[in-house]
């Protein structure tokens, strides 16, 4: 048996070029030809459909300004955290249209959209905003009611007489 040339010597040589492989491209930013990005949330039974570009720093939900449509500052306050830790407050025009669900889920959808569309306009961002938890949809939905059940687990108050 001939030892070829192109042989690994050790575990070390095998990095190399491993290393190698695994370096992967670099991602590309994905936009329209109105210099938009495109991305979808969920939250619940909520979707969003989001298009951020830069700007001013609006926020438009289903034709209304973001005070308007989100009342209460929590909810508000829950949109704008993806710019907040990204460090790009005020930076981004958003619009958005958010159909099912309450005004909660639809808050969460608009700020997982917002989320996934800053990481496609700004690829460097992806980072930041996948350990801070933004990109990953949060799955938990309502419990389902059974049958014999007040609720989902609710039982029917007994009654002894």
């Amino acid at each position: 048996m001939s030892e070829s040339t192109n042989s690994f010597a050790g575990l070390k040589d095998l990095a190399g070029v491993v290393s190698a492989e695994a370096a992967t491209p670099k991602r590309e930013p994905k936009r329209d030809v109105q210099g938009r990005s495109y991305a979808t949330g969920r939250r619940k039974n909520a979707v969003a459909r989001v298009w951020i570009k830069p700007g001013k720093g609006e926020i438009m939900v289903n034709g209304k300004k973001a005070p308007q449509y989100f009342a209460r500052p929590v909810l508000r306050m829950l949109i704008t955290q993806p710019f907040l830790v990204a460090d790009r407050y005020n930076q981004f025009d958003v619009m958005c249209t958010v159909t099912g669900g309450g005004l909660s889920g639809q808050a969460g959808a608009v700020r997982h959209g917002i989320s996934r569309a800053l990481t496609l306009y700004e690829p460097d961002l992806r980072g930041i905003l996948k350990v801070a938890g933004f990109l990953t949809r949060d799955s938990r939905v309502v419990e389902r009611k059974k049958y014999g059940k007040a609720k989902a687990r609710r039982s029917f108050q007994f009654s002894k007489r």
